[in-house]
């Protein structure tokens, strides 16, 4: 069954629109600070996408586009100037930076209270892109069993799961997160031998490469639960994911597509992030 990451998006929407209603009705208005430098065209489309949909929720969002050529010092002053404004509450420098640029010195510099992106190690938040994942398997618990409650966390800690990448803004924190919970997954990279026999095992399989094929069918099991957060443009000049969605589908019992999948849910719970931290901010 292909997992409609639009469809799950839109119900995080619709709950975060409520709560930012009862936020303006305190004086409060969750405002989503970007800082973008250079003419990149994916982060600009990212970018974009983000400033509609924190319209669409009700939120204030400032984009600051800064040309390719400005110092680091710059940025870093920027940034601090941020930290200190109570009217904001969620700051994000989009990555890739130009060279001139350490993104090291920008994680140390953001305030954790408003780092929604979470690259700061003490950051208040998850990983969107995690918390995405974890969104999405709420989601198949809830069309497999018709409910959703506490035994989500049981029947997840009862699976096999296996990462594949262990990237810091891909497979690395969903691990972790999915640790924290209690779930034991086992994380595949380049020095794991024959990984082929851990993911025909597997119950879920989390690809993070963002490599095309990655994930063949003879890799993996029927009934199996395939997310995809790899991404790749391919010779078409579209996104794909990290497996073929045609050669796969019938052996899954669910999967994220490629696009429509993870991405939608990353853009939600980035945004679940800023208005979680305007509510805490404003205590």
């Amino acid at each position: 069954m292909r997992i409609d990451g639009k469809e799950i998006a839109a119900g995080i929407f619709e709950n975060l629109k409520k709560r930012v209603e009862d936020l303006k009705k305190k004086g409060i208005i969750p405002h989503f600070a970007v800082i973008l430098v250079g003419e990149d065209p994916a982060s600009k489309a990212y970018v974009r996408q983000k400033e509609l949909k924190t319209i669409e929720i009700g939120a204030k969002h400032t984009t600051f586009r800064l040309p390719e050529t400005i110092s680091e010092e710059e940025v870093l002053s920027l940034v601090e100037k941020l930290n200190k404004d109570k009217t904001v509450h969620g700051i994000i420098v989009q990555r890739p930076l130009p060279s001139q640029i350490n993104p090291d010195k920008i994680t140390k510099i953001s305030t954790p209270e408003k780092d929604i992106d979470s690259f700061h190690p003490d950051s208040f938040f998850p990983m969107p892109l995690a918390a995405a994942v974890l969104e999405i398997l709420k989601n198949v618990y809830a069309l497999i069993f018709k409910k959703t409650d506490e035994d989500f966390l049981n029947w997840l800690k009862s699976k096999k799961i296996i990462v594949i990448g262990k990237g810091a803004t891909g497979g690395g924190p969903t691990a972790a997160l999915l640790k924290k919970l209690g779930a034991n997954p086992q994380v595949i990279d380049s020095k794991t031998k024959n990984p082929e026999e851990l993911t025909k095992e597997a119950d879920i399989v989390i690809s993070a490469v963002g490599r095309p094929n990655i994930i063949k069918p003879e890799m993996i099991k029927k009934g199996v639960i395939l997310i995809t957060v790899g991404m790749s443009k391919g010779g078409d000049g579209k996104l794909h994911g990290d497996y073929n969605e045609e050669e796969i589908k019938d052996i899954t019992s669910f999967y994220t597509p490629v696009p429509g999948g993870v991405g939608p849910v990353n853009v939600a719970m980035l945004l679940e992030n800023l208005v979680s931290s305007a509510e805490r901010l404003n205590k």
